[in-house]
């Protein structure tokens, strides 16, 4: 039972996050009517829409920080971690589009201390091309860059309808890995 409860509070809060994100001036009623729900259920969950950011924000770091332990950064071959993380993140695309427009690195850090994502990519960057596996001409924090802000900029293009949802995490990781040169022009 209180699994399934969660379930349904990740669920609402994707999609108030998404509510957010398209209508960011809304107020409680609207954004409960955007969601399908009634403004009593919202306000329930949050009291007003300043708590309903943070909360949004705290949930949003939390899973984050959840996909990319569970990709496994640590272990195993480089690229075979690199599509986990690709995929745990995208899985969460409502929250990242969220994070996008919310997210203040200061406060949330704050909130979510044990969450260092920076050092937790750059260290799986570095090994990576320790490995052999990334280019070493690029300095690993660049490479955390370089991969945020591709998937930042695909889920962001996919929630406005550019792109295609299906493959999303196989083109950001084609992007991240091939960039956009023809397979001629990279080999040259």
């Amino acid at each position: 039972m209180a699994i399934a409860a969660q379930t349904e509070d990740n669920r609402l809060l994707a999609s108030l996050a998404l509510a957010l994100v398209d209508q960011p001036r809304a107020n409680l009623q609207e954004l409960a009517r955007a969601v399908g729900v009634s403004k009593a259920t919202l306000y329930r969950f949050c009291r007003t829409r300043e708590q309903l950011v943070e909360r949004l924000v705290a949930h949003a770091t939390r899973l984050i920080g959840e996909a990319i332990q569970a990709a496994g950064l640590d272990a195993g071959p480089p690229l075979e971690a690199l599509k986990r993380l690709t995929a745990n993140n995208v899985e969460h695309r409502e929250l990242t589009a969220f994070l996008i427009y919310y997210w203040k690195p200061d406060s949330a850090l704050e909130a979510c201390p044990h969450i260092d994502w920076e050092a937790a990519l750059d260290a799986f960057f570095l090994r990576g091309q320790q490995e052999g596996v990334f280019r070493i001409d690029v300095p690993a924090p660049a490479l955390t860059e370089i991969w945020v802000s591709i998937l930042l900029g695909l889920v962001e293009a996919e929630r406005r309808g550019r792109i295609a949802r299906a493959g999303l995490p196989a083109l950001v990781e084609r992007a991240f890995l091939e960039g956009a040169a023809t397979r001629d022009r990279a080999a040259a």
